[in-house]
């Protein structure tokens, strides 16, 4: 299964592509799409979306996953990535695939161990897991991180699925499991 993770910025989006096969993770692109740092809010969230739609139409992902929005201190920071991530929302749903959400934190800890784990450490870690020959930039890392971190959540809600009651012929009755 191919997924590909987002890292949305409105100056800089990065996206990273890999390969779940089993629990075994393949490295196979990542890069960035810049919008640079001038120019009208329109113009720059159509680069954004036409760079995502054509990382979609070369890697043919299965599923995708994006980073959510935190708060920063300033609004109108939050406001521009939020923008951001909805062109790259829509340039995914328009490509109907479907799109997880994770926290900063969340995708920290699936691939350092630490929710609060630094950038440089995230870049290291990415590297290690997917056996690059050097770092990443951190935000092709952060996407790469994304798309680990969707490949672990994936195998979790798998676990989940196989240990629930009615896969195993057993059902609540009277607010207690029992053999069916």
């Amino acid at each position: 299964m191919i997924i590909l993770g987002i890292d949305p910025g409105l100056r800089t989006t990065g996206f990273g592509v890999i390969e779940k096969h089993g629990h075994r993770l393949r490295y196979i692109a990542s890069g960035t799409i810049k919008t640079g740092t001038e120019g009208a809010l329109p113009p720059r969230l159509k680069i954004i979306l036409a760079g995502i739609s054509e990382v979609v139409a070369t890697y043919k992902p299965a599923c995708a996953a994006i980073e959510r929005v935190f708060v920063n201190v300033n609004p109108q920071s939050t406001l521009l990535l939020g923008a951001a991530r909805g062109a790259a929302i829509t340039a995914l749903v328009g490509a109907d695939l479907e799109v997880a959400e994770y926290t900063p934190a969340e995708v920290k800890q699936a691939v350092v161990g630490s929710g609060k784990a630094v950038k440089a450490q995230v870049q290291e870690m990415v590297a290690r897991l997917l056996k690059l020959p050097g770092l990443p930039g951190s935000d092709a890392a952060d996407a790469l991180g994304i798309a680990i971190c969707h490949a672990h959540g994936m195998d979790a809600l798998a676990l989940i699925g196989a240990l629930s009651p009615d896969k195993q012929g057993l059902h609540m009755r009277r607010g207690r499991l029992v053999s069916s």
